[in-house]
């Protein structure tokens, strides 16, 4: 059976998340209900990361086979034709080797994390972004955001419900960049425990309102303890941005 890889986009707002559940709508479900009604089977899309409920998506990969040989722009369109209405499109799919899996194939992803830092509140994009209202220190954001990158355990900024097997990552990068009223984090990482980035830019806020000093960002991570860490930002300012595969 060809096996083809997807790359979508999607808004996360009133989605389950990525991943199928026995309540709720998921972009697996979407995805997989389109590729059902294109070849007349169930066909079982795998995604490259389980993003949560309203969290979005730039550049999220999949693969899925079919059973048939498809040209991959009739893959795409056909796709996109049975997933409206709803805010998930496929941008592109192409055919690649049965050994191509997306998410043990991917050699590293990356997150943005979008805050908007003004009083008055989000109307374009809301839903879209964390609106804070108090200013924030980007510069002693981005200091606290120096002591996690790395190898480390990251425990404090590890959910209840994570089932890594390890709490061990390495932080390849963690960027905090102020452009007018948006403060962006990005993180770069092979792979992230549950509500990682999301727990790391809730302890950067506090950085960021002066509740905290840069420096008890690593006395968090040397605690090992999700109480010691931050709260967790909510999930509307997230996208997953890439996915990275070995070429890329």
């Amino acid at each position: 059976m060809p096996r083809y890889k997807l790359t979508l986009e999607y808004d996360g707002t009133g989605l389950v998340g990525w991943q199928r559940q026995k309540l709720g709508l998921s972009v697996q479900q979407i995805v997989e209900e389109a590729a059902g009604a294109l070849c007349g089977r169930a066909v079982i899309v795998h995604g490259a990361g389980r993003t949560d409920a309203g969290v979005h998506a730039l550049a999220q990969a999949a693969h899925l086979d079919l059973p048939r040989d498809y040209a991959p722009e009739t893959v795409r369109n056909a796709l996109n034709q049975h997933i409206r209405p709803h805010k998930v499109a496929v941008l592109t799919a192409e055919r690649v080797p049965d050994t191509f899996d997306a998410r043990r194939s991917a050699r590293g992803r990356i997150y943005l994390y979008r805050i908007l830092n003004r009083r008055p509140p989000a109307a374009l994009e809301a839903g879209r972004v964390w609106h804070v209202g108090r200013a924030l220190d980007a510069a002693a954001m981005a200091d606290g955001a120096s002591h996690l990158l790395g190898k480390h355990d990251f425990s404090s900024f590890r959910d209840s419900l994570c089932q890594a097997r390890s709490p061990v990552k390495t932080l390849d990068r963690l960027e905090v960049t102020c452009a007018d009223d948006e403060i962006r984090i990005e993180a770069r990482a092979r792979s992230f425990l549950h509500h990682q980035v999301r727990n790391m830019v809730g302890t950067l806020k506090l950085v960021g309102e002066g509740k905290w000093r840069p420096s008890d960002v690593a006395a968090a991570l040397e605690a090992r303890d999700r109480r010691a860490g931050g709260p967790t930002a909510p999930a509307e300012g997230l996208y997953l941005v890439q996915v990275v595969y070995p070429g890329d």
